[in-house]
This record gives structure tokens, C-alpha cells and sequence, in this order.
């Protein structure tokens, strides 16, 4: 039964899927990640003064290395590089706030010195970081994961408000009614649907979505017209590295957080489909971003991480095949050389992206609240380390001028939720706990279950069947009497 299951499980990650079903597949996890993406180079762009022309063609060559980095990651490249998990790479949410503090201070330049830095350090730190497991246990990667998730959710609470909060009309009925509707042809789609319909669910609720919005609000095709048709990426396009001391140190700290986040996704992708994840795994899954990163740098781009709402993409589909995430890799390379597609995608109104959004971030906490789920809480301080974790790691989300009166070069640390939560996921569970020995199982852990298709749909068939049983037995009782 075990020889059986583990052999299951491989063949799931490793099956070759038709091109048709991969292209689909694989288009839905760049649309779900596609947001965050272009997030962090909108946001940092707009904080360093680059002009939108300039935003385009950086979030072009951004897309371009970001799917090198996943065919990478996804398919491995000799034996030092690439986890072979179904893992998107994409610029890490952890880094934001320290690069833009930055930025203001030293400018892109600035950020570009660190970000190469940055990304040496974690090849250095990749090899004996990742025989460090020990130190991260399911009650630290769960409580870690769960707060990637919450932390993340605020950004799908923006984008169906319409973007910021502080923006003119945020909150409109219009932008909640869209993103409502879109959430509701998702769920409905992934309840009654089955086979490749069900599964691409998210595709299908943000076309719907879009097509319903042009209803009502015209599409901009500006930003779309005024960009070429094909952009390749040039090295250092907009400034040269600088290399500064205190952005150096800020940032590689922030690396340590960001090789815990993605060792947390990796092994979280891992319980999902099933294949058990080993320290040789982790350090090629670092090697990766460490590399991605710093290539990054080099082209005025930002740290990359595995994309955690992906793997809560993978949990509610079902579908585990690496090689449709290889496909994603591929289509976010097109997107990156015609830069007119990914303009494409900017069409996609923010409250269609926030209904998806809901469902998304909402599966990353679930995957680690999957995980606090197999933890044991009896005869031991797990419960402690968990109600620490998330509760100072949620402070900067729920009070974001909680740190405000500290020194700005402490904010650089504080205003991430995920650097604090993760420095206290660590240290709580070592001071509390102690750091228990820990052996990596060579047994593949059990796939979750793929999800029933028509269960629900049978449900409501029987149901109604019921009821008009039940109304034929009622009329003939009155026919009688």
C-alpha cells in the first residue's frame, strides 16, 4: 500500500499532461500570481520616480527571468539547481517595505548593490541553511505559512476595493459587486464543474469577471497601445549598482526570512503532492533563488521567492505536475519578451483579481493551518510559539503605525509582519521547546486527496430529488383524502 501510494505521488508531480490541459493549467497559475508579480516592481518603481514606460519595460524584463527562474526551479538544471516541485518563482512580498525605504534613501542604484549582494549570500548560506531543518519544525513552518497567507490577504482586500484605500471611490458597489460575482463563478464553477472546467476555475471566473466589468466600466487600452510589441531585457537599464553598507545588511537579514519562506513552501508544496522533501531539495530550491536574485540585481529587478498562493492554486485543483508549472514558466517568458501581453493582463480589473484573490490567499492559510493541524500540542509549548507567531507577526497588518515612532532604520525591520513572525517562530520555538533532533522521513508523505468532482453536484441532485418525492407522496396523500 505504501510502495503503491509513494509511486502515485511521483508519477502525479512527474506526469507529462497534454499540451492543451498544461497550457491552461499553467496560464491559470500566471494569472493567480500575475498581480503579485508586478506588484513589487509597480510599487518600488513609483517610489524611486520612474515614469510608467519605464514600470512596463522593467515589469517586462521582470516576467521574462521570473519564468526563466520557475523552468528552473519546476525542471531542475544538473544537480545543484532546481527543487523539482511544481513551485512559481516571483518577486518576494518579505522585501518590499526595506527596498522601498531604501530606495528613497539611495535610490535604485541603491537597491540594485543590495539585491546582487543579497543574492550571493544566499548561495552562500543556501548549502548549510537547509541541514538546518532542525530548527523548523511543522508548529514553525506552519505557524510561518498560516501568517504568509493572513499577511497577504489584506492585498485581495485592496484589489476589491478597486487599489488603495486612500484612493477616490475605493469601495464602490461596483468594485464589490465584481469581485462578489467573480468569487461566486469560481466557487460555482469549482463545485459543479469537473475535469479541466473545474480546474481552471480561476481562469474562467477572472474572464467572466473582466467581461462583466466592460459592462459597466470601459477597459484603458492606453497603457496597452503605448507599448511595443517586443522588449528584451537589457542589463542595468536605469541605474548602476551602488553598494552601501546599511541596505547590504537590511537586506541580506531580510534573505534569511525569504530562504524560510520558500523552504516553508517547498515543504508545504511537498505535503500537498505528496513527495517528501529532503535537505538536498531545499538547498537546490535555494540555489535557484539565490541565483534568480541576483541575476535580478543585474537588471535592476528585485529578490525572488517561491509564490505561496500558487501552492494554495495547487491544493484547491488538484492538478500537481511540475511540468504545467514548467508550462507557466514558459508562457511568463513570452509575456516578458512581448511586452504587449503582459499589458494584456493589466487589463484585468484590481476587483476581479481581489474576488480570485479571496480564495487564493485564503488556500495559503490553509496549507499552514493544514500543517498546525498535524502538530501535537500536548506536554509541550507548541500552542505558545503559534499564538506569538501570528500574534506579533500580524501587528504591522492590522496596525500599520504601530512602529512609526521608532527610527527609520528600525522600521526597515518592523514593518514586515513576515520578517517579525518568522524571527518569532524561530526563537520562541527554541527558547520554549528547545531544538528537538529532527530526521527527514524517507517515506513520501501521503498526497492529499484530489477533489471529488461531482460530490457536490451529486448532493444537490439527490436533494431535489427528495424534495419532489416527497411532494409527489404529499399530493397524493390530498388526492386521497
Amino acid at each position: 500500500m505504501k510502495e503503491s501510494a509513494m509511486a502515485a505521488s511521483a508519477a502525479s508531480v512527474d506526469e507529462v499532461l497534454p499540451v492543451t490541459q498544461m497550457f491552461f493549467y499553467g496560464l491559470q497559475h500566471v494569472l493567480v500570481m500575475y498581480a503579485g508579480a508586478v506588484a513589487v516592481p509597480l510599487v518600488v518603481g513609483n517610489a524611486v520616480g520612474l515614469p510608467a514606460e519605464q514600470i512596463i519595460l522593467l515589469i517586462s524584463a521582470d516576467l521574462f527571468i521570473c519564468g526563466g527562474a520557475t523552468l528552473m526551479q519546476s525542471l531542475g538544471v544538473t544537480q545543484w539547481l532546481g527543487c523539482r516541485l511544481p513551485l512559481i518563482q516571483g518577486c518576494t512580498f518579505a522585501a518590499l517595505i526595506p527596498m522601498v525605504l531604501i530606495g528613497k534613501e539611495y535610490g535604485l542604484g541603491g537597491i540594485s548593490g543590495a539585491v546582487i549582494v543579497s543574492g550571493i549570500f544566499i548561495l552562500c548560506c543556501a548549502p548549510w541553511i537547509s541541514k538546518l531543518i532542525r530548527f523548523f519544525p511543522k508548529v514553525v513552518m506552519g505557524s510561518i505559512v498560516t501568517l504568509i497567507g493572513l499577511s497577504i490577504l489584506p492585498v485581495a482586500g485592496g484589489w476589491v476595493g478597486g487599489g488603495a484605500s486612500d484612493m477616490h471611490g475605493f469601495g464602490d458597489l461596483i468594485s464589490l459587486l465584481m469581485a462578489a460575482v467573480t468569487l461566486v463563478v469560481i466557487l460555482n464553477i469549482y463545485t459543479f464543474a469537473s475535469g479541466v472546467i473545474k480546474n481552471t476555475s480561476v481562469l474562467i471566473g477572472l474572464v467572466v469577471g473582466t467581461l462583466l466589468w466592460s459592462v459597466f466600466k470601459p477597459l484603458d487600452f492606453q497603457m496597452l497601445q503605448a507599448t511595443p510589441w517586443l522588449h528584451l531585457p537589457q542589463a542595468l537599464p536605469f541605474a548602476k549598482p551602488e553598494f552601501h553598507l546599511l541596505p547590504v545588511a537590511l537586506l541580506s537579514m531580510v534573505m534569511v526570512v525569504v530562504m524560510v519562506e520558500t523552504m516553508s513552501s517547498m515543504i508545504a508544496t511537498g505535503d500537498i503532492v505528496g513527495k517528501s522533501v529532503d535537505a538536498r531539495m531545499l538547498r537546490n530550491g535555494l540555489n535557484t533563488c539565490g541565483l534568480a536574485t541576483t541575476i535580478c540585481g543585474l537588471f535592476n529587478l528585485f529578490p525572488y521567492a517561491a509564490f505561496a498562493q500558487n501552492v494554495g492554486l495547487i491544493g484547491l485543483t488538484g492538478v500537481r505536475s511540475r511540468f504545467v508549472v514548467a508550462m507557466s514558466g514558459v508562457i511568463l517568458m513570452l509575456m516578458g519578451l512581448f511586452a504587449k501581453l503582459a499589458a494584456l493582463v493589466v487589463l484585468i480589473p484590481k476587483p476581479v483579481l481581489g474576488g480570485a484573490g479571496i480564495v487564493m490567499f485564503g488556500m495559503v492559510a490553509v496549507s499552514g493551518i493544514r500543517t498546525l493541524g498535524q502538530v501535537d500540542y500536548r506536554n509541550n509549548n507548541n500552542g505558545m510559539v503559534v499564538a506569538l507567531t501570528l500574534g506579533l507577526g500580524m501587528m504591522p497588518v492590522l496596525v500599520p503605525t504601530l512602529f512609526t515612532q521608532f527610527p527609520p532604520t528600525v522600521q526597515l525591520f518592523l514593518h514586515s509582519g513576515i520578517t517579525i513572525g518568522t524571527l518569532t517562530a524561530i526563537v520562541a520555538n527554541l527558547t520554549l521547546n528547545g531544538s528537538a533532533p529532527f530526521k527527514f522521513s524517507h517515506n513520501a508523505p501521503s498526497p492529499d486527496p484530489l477533489p471529488p468532482s461531482a460530490a457536490a453536484r451529486n448532493v444537490a441532485v439527490r436533494t431535489v430529488r427528495m424534495w419532489l418525492l416527497l411532494r409527489k407522496v404529499q399530493k397524493e396523500r390530498q388526492e386521497k383524502a
